[in-house]
Protein backbone atom coordinates (compact mmCIF):
# COMPACT_ATOMS: atom_id res chain seq x y z
CA UNK A 1 0.00 0.00 0.00
CA UNK A 2 2.73 2.47 0.97
CA UNK A 3 4.64 1.68 -2.21
CA UNK A 4 1.54 2.58 -4.25
CA UNK A 5 1.20 5.88 -2.41
CA UNK A 6 4.89 6.55 -3.03
CA UNK A 7 4.29 6.18 -6.76
CA UNK A 8 1.32 8.53 -6.45
CA UNK A 9 3.64 11.08 -4.84
CA UNK A 10 6.09 10.67 -7.73
CA UNK A 11 3.17 11.52 -10.07
CA UNK A 12 2.54 14.59 -7.88
CA UNK A 13 -1.03 13.62 -7.02
CA UNK A 14 -2.12 14.82 -3.57
CA UNK A 15 -3.27 12.41 -0.88
CA UNK A 16 -6.93 12.25 0.12
CA UNK A 17 -7.83 12.18 3.83
CA UNK A 18 -8.49 8.43 3.59
CA UNK A 19 -5.09 7.92 1.98
CA UNK A 20 -3.44 9.91 4.77
CA UNK A 21 -5.11 7.58 7.29
CA UNK A 22 -3.82 4.55 5.37
CA UNK A 23 -0.32 6.01 5.08
CA UNK A 24 -0.13 6.72 8.80
CA UNK A 25 -1.20 3.16 9.53
CA UNK A 26 1.71 1.88 7.44
CA UNK A 27 4.19 4.38 8.86
CA UNK A 28 3.32 3.39 12.44
CA UNK A 29 3.43 -0.33 11.62
CA UNK A 30 6.68 -1.85 12.84
CA UNK A 31 6.33 -4.47 10.12
CA UNK A 32 6.86 -1.92 7.34
CA UNK A 33 10.51 -1.62 6.27
CA UNK A 34 12.25 1.62 7.24
CA UNK A 35 13.44 2.05 3.64
CA UNK A 36 9.84 1.83 2.39
CA UNK A 37 8.76 4.47 4.89
CA UNK A 38 11.70 6.70 4.01
CA UNK A 39 10.96 6.40 0.29
CA UNK A 40 7.37 7.50 0.89
CA UNK A 41 8.36 10.43 3.10
CA UNK A 42 11.00 11.50 0.59
CA UNK A 43 8.56 11.32 -2.33
CA UNK A 44 5.94 13.27 -0.36
CA UNK A 45 8.49 15.98 0.47
CA UNK A 46 9.68 16.23 -3.12
CA UNK A 47 6.09 16.53 -4.34
CA UNK A 48 5.54 19.23 -1.75
CA UNK A 49 3.17 18.73 1.16
CA UNK A 50 -0.12 20.59 0.71
CA UNK A 51 -1.84 22.48 3.51
CA UNK A 52 -4.60 19.86 3.43
CA UNK A 53 -2.13 16.97 3.72
CA UNK A 54 -0.28 18.53 6.65
CA UNK A 55 -3.57 19.24 8.45
CA UNK A 56 -4.85 15.70 7.82
CA UNK A 57 -1.62 14.15 9.13
CA UNK A 58 -1.81 16.40 12.20
CA UNK A 59 -5.44 15.53 12.97
CA UNK A 60 -4.83 11.79 12.63
CA UNK A 61 -1.71 11.79 14.78
CA UNK A 62 -3.20 14.11 17.43
CA UNK A 63 -6.04 11.62 17.83
CA UNK A 64 -3.49 8.87 18.54
CA UNK A 65 -1.45 10.85 21.08
CA UNK A 66 -1.55 10.62 24.88
CA UNK A 67 -3.17 13.65 26.52
CA UNK A 68 -1.79 15.23 29.72
CA UNK A 69 -4.50 15.87 32.36
CA UNK A 70 -4.49 19.68 32.30
CA UNK A 71 -6.96 21.18 34.77
CA UNK A 72 -9.41 24.00 34.09
CA UNK A 73 -7.15 26.59 35.75
CA UNK A 74 -4.30 25.78 33.37
CA UNK A 75 -6.62 25.59 30.37
CA UNK A 76 -7.98 29.05 31.18
CA UNK A 77 -4.55 30.60 30.54
CA UNK A 78 -2.98 31.37 27.18
CA UNK A 79 -0.70 28.36 26.67
CA UNK A 80 2.26 29.10 24.39
CA UNK A 81 4.65 26.92 22.45
CA UNK A 82 7.68 28.30 20.64
CA UNK A 83 9.85 26.13 18.42
CA UNK A 84 11.51 25.69 15.07
CA UNK A 85 10.74 22.82 12.75
CA UNK A 86 14.43 22.13 12.25
CA UNK A 87 15.96 21.20 8.96
CA UNK A 88 17.79 24.45 8.20
CA UNK A 89 21.13 22.65 8.83
CA UNK A 90 22.84 25.91 9.76
CA UNK A 91 24.11 24.78 13.15
CA UNK A 92 22.78 27.60 15.31
CA UNK A 93 22.41 27.25 19.07
CA UNK A 94 19.03 26.48 20.64
CA UNK A 95 17.39 29.88 20.31
CA UNK A 96 13.80 28.77 20.92
CA UNK A 97 14.78 26.94 24.12
CA UNK A 98 16.22 30.15 25.56
CA UNK A 99 13.12 32.03 24.41
CA UNK A 100 10.82 29.52 26.12
CA UNK A 101 12.57 30.01 29.46
CA UNK A 102 12.44 33.80 29.13
CA UNK A 103 8.71 33.66 28.42
CA UNK A 104 8.11 31.41 31.41
CA UNK A 105 10.02 33.98 33.46
CA UNK A 106 7.49 36.54 32.28
CA UNK A 107 4.67 34.44 33.72
CA UNK A 108 3.55 33.06 30.37
CA UNK A 109 2.47 29.42 30.53
CA UNK A 110 4.89 27.65 28.16
CA UNK A 111 4.29 24.10 26.97
CA UNK A 112 7.49 23.10 25.17
CA UNK A 113 7.11 20.03 22.98
CA UNK A 114 10.24 18.46 21.58
CA UNK A 115 12.66 15.62 21.28
CA UNK A 116 16.32 14.82 21.27
CA UNK A 117 18.38 15.85 18.27
CA UNK A 118 17.54 14.26 14.92
CA UNK A 119 19.00 16.60 12.29
CA UNK A 120 21.09 18.75 14.66
CA UNK A 121 23.73 18.08 17.31
CA UNK A 122 21.52 19.14 20.22
CA UNK A 123 17.73 19.20 20.39
CA UNK A 124 15.64 21.10 22.93
CA UNK A 125 15.39 17.99 25.11
CA UNK A 126 19.16 17.55 25.13
CA UNK A 127 19.81 21.15 26.14
CA UNK A 128 17.12 21.34 28.82
CA UNK A 129 18.41 18.10 30.31
CA UNK A 130 21.94 19.55 30.38
CA UNK A 131 20.50 22.60 32.18
CA UNK A 132 19.07 20.34 34.89
CA UNK A 133 15.43 20.41 33.77
CA UNK A 134 13.51 17.12 33.75
CA UNK A 135 12.40 16.26 30.24
CA UNK A 136 10.77 12.87 30.83
CA UNK A 137 7.97 13.76 33.24
CA UNK A 138 4.92 11.52 33.22
CA UNK A 139 1.79 13.27 31.86
CA UNK A 140 0.35 14.03 35.31
CA UNK A 141 3.66 15.48 36.54
CA UNK A 142 4.04 17.56 33.38
CA UNK A 143 0.52 18.92 33.85
CA UNK A 144 1.37 19.82 37.46
CA UNK A 145 4.59 21.56 36.38
CA UNK A 146 2.69 23.57 33.80
CA UNK A 147 0.17 24.67 36.45
CA UNK A 148 2.66 25.42 39.24
CA UNK A 149 5.76 26.59 37.36
CA UNK A 150 4.26 27.93 34.10
CA UNK A 151 6.58 25.61 32.18
CA UNK A 152 6.66 21.97 31.22
CA UNK A 153 8.55 19.99 28.65
CA UNK A 154 6.42 17.43 26.85
CA UNK A 155 8.91 14.83 25.63
CA UNK A 156 7.56 13.60 22.31
CA UNK A 157 8.26 9.87 22.85
CA UNK A 158 6.11 9.96 26.02
CA UNK A 159 3.07 11.23 24.13
CA UNK A 160 3.57 9.64 20.73
CA UNK A 161 4.92 6.17 21.59
CA UNK A 162 4.22 4.77 18.11
CA UNK A 163 6.67 7.30 16.66
CA UNK A 164 9.49 4.96 17.62
CA UNK A 165 8.52 2.97 14.53
CA UNK A 166 9.14 6.04 12.34
CA UNK A 167 12.47 7.09 13.86
CA UNK A 168 14.65 4.80 11.68
CA UNK A 169 12.97 6.13 8.52
CA UNK A 170 13.46 9.72 9.65
CA UNK A 171 17.14 9.05 10.24
CA UNK A 172 17.42 7.59 6.75
CA UNK A 173 15.80 10.72 5.34
CA UNK A 174 18.17 12.91 7.35
CA UNK A 175 21.11 10.98 5.91
CA UNK A 176 19.71 11.75 2.47
CA UNK A 177 19.55 15.43 3.40
CA UNK A 178 15.77 15.30 3.14
CA UNK A 179 13.43 17.14 5.48
CA UNK A 180 10.10 15.35 5.93
CA UNK A 181 6.54 16.14 6.91
CA UNK A 182 7.41 15.10 10.46
CA UNK A 183 9.55 18.23 10.79
CA UNK A 184 6.38 20.24 10.21
CA UNK A 185 4.23 17.99 12.37
CA UNK A 186 6.23 18.30 15.59
CA UNK A 187 4.88 21.76 16.48
CA UNK A 188 1.36 20.72 15.44
CA UNK A 189 1.26 17.70 17.77
CA UNK A 190 1.95 19.41 21.11
CA UNK A 191 -0.16 17.34 23.54
CA UNK A 192 -0.91 20.42 25.68
CA UNK A 193 -2.83 21.88 22.71
CA UNK A 194 -1.40 25.41 23.02
CA UNK A 195 -3.68 28.31 22.17
CA UNK A 196 -0.75 30.46 20.97
CA UNK A 197 2.23 29.35 18.90
CA UNK A 198 5.38 30.84 17.40
CA UNK A 199 6.85 28.44 14.85
CA UNK A 200 9.95 28.82 12.71
CA UNK A 201 10.20 27.06 9.34
CA UNK A 202 13.27 26.63 7.17
CA UNK A 203 11.68 27.61 3.85
CA UNK A 204 9.80 30.90 3.33
CA UNK A 205 7.10 29.30 1.17
CA UNK A 206 6.03 27.23 4.20
CA UNK A 207 5.04 30.22 6.35
CA UNK A 208 1.51 30.68 5.05
CA UNK A 209 0.58 26.97 4.75
CA UNK A 210 1.79 26.24 8.27
CA UNK A 211 -0.08 29.22 9.67
CA UNK A 212 -3.24 28.08 7.87
CA UNK A 213 -2.85 24.63 9.39
CA UNK A 214 -2.40 26.09 12.88
CA UNK A 215 -5.54 28.13 12.41
CA UNK A 216 -7.51 25.09 11.22
CA UNK A 217 -6.43 23.17 14.33
CA UNK A 218 -7.93 25.78 16.65
CA UNK A 219 -4.90 27.85 17.65
CA UNK A 220 -6.13 31.37 18.51
CA UNK A 221 -2.90 33.34 18.10
CA UNK A 222 -0.20 32.16 15.73
CA UNK A 223 2.92 33.38 13.96
CA UNK A 224 5.03 31.35 11.54
CA UNK A 225 8.38 32.84 10.58
CA UNK A 226 11.35 32.19 8.32
CA UNK A 227 14.52 34.25 8.63
CA UNK A 228 16.89 35.11 5.82
CA UNK A 229 20.66 34.87 6.12
CA UNK A 230 21.97 37.34 3.56
CA UNK A 231 25.37 36.79 1.97
CA UNK A 232 25.56 33.17 3.08
CA UNK A 233 28.79 31.57 1.86
CA UNK A 234 28.90 28.00 0.60
CA UNK A 235 31.73 25.92 -0.78
CA UNK A 236 31.50 25.13 -4.50
CA UNK A 237 34.64 23.02 -4.91
CA UNK A 238 37.24 21.25 -2.86
CA UNK A 239 39.07 24.51 -2.24
CA UNK A 240 38.37 26.29 1.02
CA UNK A 241 38.72 29.59 -0.84
CA UNK A 242 36.34 28.71 -3.70
CA UNK A 243 33.00 29.89 -2.33
CA UNK A 244 29.88 31.57 -3.67
CA UNK A 245 27.24 33.84 -2.22
CA UNK A 246 23.78 32.44 -1.68
CA UNK A 247 20.77 32.94 0.57
CA UNK A 248 20.06 30.57 3.42
CA UNK A 249 17.06 30.53 5.74
CA UNK A 250 16.76 30.01 9.48
CA UNK A 251 13.78 28.38 11.20
CA UNK A 252 13.76 31.41 13.52
CA UNK A 253 13.45 35.15 13.15
CA UNK A 254 16.79 36.25 11.75
CA UNK A 255 18.97 39.17 12.79
CA UNK A 256 20.92 38.63 9.55
CA UNK A 257 18.33 39.58 6.93
CA UNK A 258 14.65 40.04 6.19
CA UNK A 259 11.99 37.85 7.77
CA UNK A 260 8.91 36.31 6.19
CA UNK A 261 5.94 36.17 8.53
CA UNK A 262 2.45 34.71 8.38
CA UNK A 263 0.32 35.45 11.42
CA UNK A 264 -3.25 35.40 12.66
CA UNK A 265 -5.06 36.58 15.76
CA UNK A 266 -8.71 36.21 16.69
CA UNK A 267 -9.21 39.96 16.76
CA UNK A 268 -7.03 40.87 13.76
CA UNK A 269 -7.41 38.26 11.02
CA UNK A 270 -4.71 36.62 8.86
CA UNK A 271 -1.80 38.54 7.33
CA UNK A 272 1.50 37.86 5.60
CA UNK A 273 4.41 40.29 5.55
CA UNK A 274 8.14 40.81 5.18
CA UNK A 275 9.66 42.29 8.33
CA UNK A 276 12.78 44.40 8.13
CA UNK A 277 15.11 44.88 11.08
CA UNK A 278 14.73 48.64 11.32
CA UNK A 279 13.98 49.80 14.83
CA UNK A 280 15.95 47.07 16.58
CA UNK A 281 19.36 47.92 18.12
CA UNK A 282 21.19 45.06 16.43
CA UNK A 283 24.94 44.61 16.49
CA UNK A 284 26.76 43.65 13.27
CA UNK A 285 26.72 39.87 12.98
CA UNK A 286 27.32 36.88 10.74
CA UNK A 287 25.93 33.37 10.81
CA UNK A 288 29.07 32.13 12.57
CA UNK A 289 28.18 34.35 15.54
CA UNK A 290 25.06 32.23 16.14
CA UNK A 291 26.84 28.88 15.96
CA UNK A 292 26.08 26.18 18.46
CA UNK A 293 27.70 22.84 19.15
CA UNK A 294 26.92 19.87 21.39
CA UNK A 295 24.36 19.80 24.19
CA UNK A 296 26.72 21.01 26.92
CA UNK A 297 28.07 23.88 24.84
CA UNK A 298 24.57 24.97 23.85
CA UNK A 299 23.36 24.67 27.43
CA UNK A 300 26.19 26.94 28.56
CA UNK A 301 25.24 29.47 25.87
CA UNK A 302 21.65 29.49 27.16
CA UNK A 303 22.83 29.77 30.76
CA UNK A 304 25.07 32.74 29.93
CA UNK A 305 22.21 34.43 28.08
CA UNK A 306 19.82 34.05 31.00
CA UNK A 307 22.50 35.31 33.42
CA UNK A 308 22.90 38.44 31.30
CA UNK A 309 26.52 37.51 30.60
CA UNK A 310 26.13 37.30 26.82
CA UNK A 311 25.99 40.72 25.16
CA UNK A 312 26.69 39.91 21.53
CA UNK A 313 24.76 38.68 18.46
CA UNK A 314 23.46 35.59 20.27
CA UNK A 315 21.64 37.85 22.71
CA UNK A 316 20.21 39.88 19.81
CA UNK A 317 18.86 36.71 18.18
CA UNK A 318 17.20 35.61 21.41
CA UNK A 319 15.74 39.07 22.12
CA UNK A 320 14.23 39.29 18.63
CA UNK A 321 12.58 35.89 18.90
CA UNK A 322 11.48 36.49 22.49
CA UNK A 323 9.94 39.77 21.32
CA UNK A 324 7.85 37.85 18.80
CA UNK A 325 6.87 35.26 21.40
CA UNK A 326 5.74 37.93 23.87
CA UNK A 327 3.66 39.52 21.13
CA UNK A 328 2.08 36.21 20.14
CA UNK A 329 1.30 35.53 23.81
CA UNK A 330 -0.51 38.87 23.97
CA UNK A 331 1.92 40.40 26.45
CA UNK A 332 3.09 43.32 24.30
CA UNK A 333 1.65 45.54 21.58
CA UNK A 334 4.64 45.38 19.20
CA UNK A 335 7.87 43.53 18.59
CA UNK A 336 9.91 46.60 19.54
CA UNK A 337 8.11 46.70 22.89
CA UNK A 338 8.68 42.96 23.17
CA UNK A 339 12.43 43.42 22.62
CA UNK A 340 12.60 45.85 25.55
CA UNK A 341 10.49 43.55 27.73
CA UNK A 342 12.68 40.54 26.95
CA UNK A 343 15.82 42.54 27.77
CA UNK A 344 14.25 43.54 31.10
CA UNK A 345 13.37 39.93 31.91
CA UNK A 346 17.01 38.97 31.44
CA UNK A 347 18.44 42.04 33.15
CA UNK A 348 16.17 41.71 36.19
CA UNK A 349 17.15 38.08 36.72
CA UNK A 350 13.62 36.76 36.20
CA UNK A 351 14.64 34.56 33.29
CA UNK A 352 17.53 32.95 35.18
CA UNK A 353 15.34 32.59 38.28
CA UNK A 354 12.83 30.60 36.25
CA UNK A 355 15.55 28.22 35.06
CA UNK A 356 16.79 27.79 38.63
CA UNK A 357 13.22 27.15 39.82
CA UNK A 358 12.70 24.47 37.19
CA UNK A 359 16.04 22.81 37.93
CA UNK A 360 15.28 22.78 41.67
CA UNK A 361 11.84 21.26 41.06
CA UNK A 362 13.44 18.64 38.82
CA UNK A 363 15.89 17.67 41.56
CA UNK A 364 13.12 16.93 44.07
Amino acid sequence: MLEQLTQQMVRRVALSDDQVTAAIGQLLDEGTFAETKADFLTALARKGETTEEIAAFARELRAKSIQPPLDAQTRSREILDVCGTGGDRLGTFNISTAVALILAGAGVTVAKHGNRAITSRAGSADVLEALGVRIDLEPDAAARSLREHHFAFFFAPKYHPAFKHIAPARKLCAQRGQQTIFNFLGPLLNPARPSAQLIGVSRPELCEPMARVLQSLGVRRGMVVCGQVSGFKFQVSGSATDVADSTAFLDELSTLGENRIAEFYQDRGFTTSVMSLEGFPLQPAALADLAGSDRNTNAEIVRRLLRNQERGPKRDAVLLNAAAALFVAGKTKSLVEGWDSAAELIGSGKAEAKLNELAAASAR
